[in-house]
């Protein structure tokens, strides 16, 4: 019996590393900021299969996966996964109750985006928004509409790749500051005519992740791993994490999704990192975003 990593899980705000093996369902492992972390991948990377309402259905084929793809699906579960994906618009007809959300990365990284009711606000831990609040809650295609209108109306784009979010976590603003800025994009949006009817209007309250995801005192990420190899170690102390990402005290940082579908085990006990890398250059100054403010 084999467990597979399935990448960061956010358990009651804290993260989590997720295990799955066939026939033994789920577990996971919490983290904890401090701890030592030392991992090595043993064997091949292999498709995860496909998750859905809580229930993993394995790869039929076993098929491997390349160790630099972002997600630990081969092509054909990738496809079955798509097909039936409120994120890829292929489940238009979901009953369930939606909320919009304006969440914020770092200065000028502002998106807005949709999440089930019921989740709260696991989708927004997911995805390393560090302040965040609610705009409105309805049926999903109203909510798609209101995506649309301020993508349309004010500029706001609803992805940020993960790179330029990791980019600016060691160069944030103030607490306030970056609540204030939540605030008047809040305003802005919900002064906006032609919303849909069936969209409740949520008041603005801010949302900080900061605490949560350790980023306090973070210095700037140096590394990022960019993908895992048989054989490859991991060593380090874990200071963070945000979204997807672990980030290690000597400023390398580890991309879960990278993790997903390896077998994870002890490395040696003198072992240290040695895994495929990139360099992240210093960021002068944030970057802004255009057509925002």
């Amino acid at each position: 019996m084999t467990w597979r990593c399935t990448g960061i899980r956010w358990n009651d705000g804290r993260p989590a590393i997720g295990w799955w093996a066939e026939g033994r369902g789920e577990r996971s492992s919490l983290l904890t900021y401090g701890q030592r972390l030392a991992f090595a991948a043993r064997g091949e990377r292999h498709c995860l299969g496909v998750r859905r309402a809580g229930k993993r259905t394995p790869c039929p084929r076993a098929a491997t996966v390349p160790g630099r793809a972002g997600n630990a699906q081969c092509p054909e579960c990738a496809r079955l996964d798509r097909s039936f994906s409120v994120a890829a618009d292929t489940n238009a007809a979901d009953p369930r109750t939606y909320r919009v959300y304006l969440a914020w990365f770092g200065p000028g990284l502002v998106k807005v985006g949709i999440t089930a009711e019921e989740r709260g606000p696991a989708r927004l831990l997911e995805q390393g928004a560090v302040t965040w609040t609610w705009l409105g809650r309805g049926p999903l295609m109203a909510t798609r509409r209101t995506e649309e209108l301020l993508r349309a109306a004010l500029g706001v784009p609803d992805r940020i790749a993960y790179a330029r979010k990791r980019a600016v976590r060691g160069y944030l603003p103030a607490a306030a500051d970056r609540a204030r800025e939540v605030a008047e994009l809040h305003a802005r949006a919900a002064a906006l005519p032609g919303r849909p009817e069936s969209l409740e209007q949520l008041a603005c309250e801010t949302v900080d992740h900061a605490g949560p995801f350790g980023l306090d005192g973070l210095p700037a990420p140096t590394r990022v791993i960019t993908g895992m190899v048989p054989g490859g170690a991991v060593v380090g102390r874990l200071v963070a994490a945000a979204g997807p990402d672990l980030h290690l005290a000597d400023g390398l940082v580890v991309d879960t999704r990278l993790l997903a579908g390896w077998e994870l085990v002890a490395p040696a006990e003198d072992g240290t990192t040695a895994v495929p890398v990139a360099e992240l250059p210093p960021l002068a100054a944030p970057g802004g975003q255009d057509g925002l403010f």
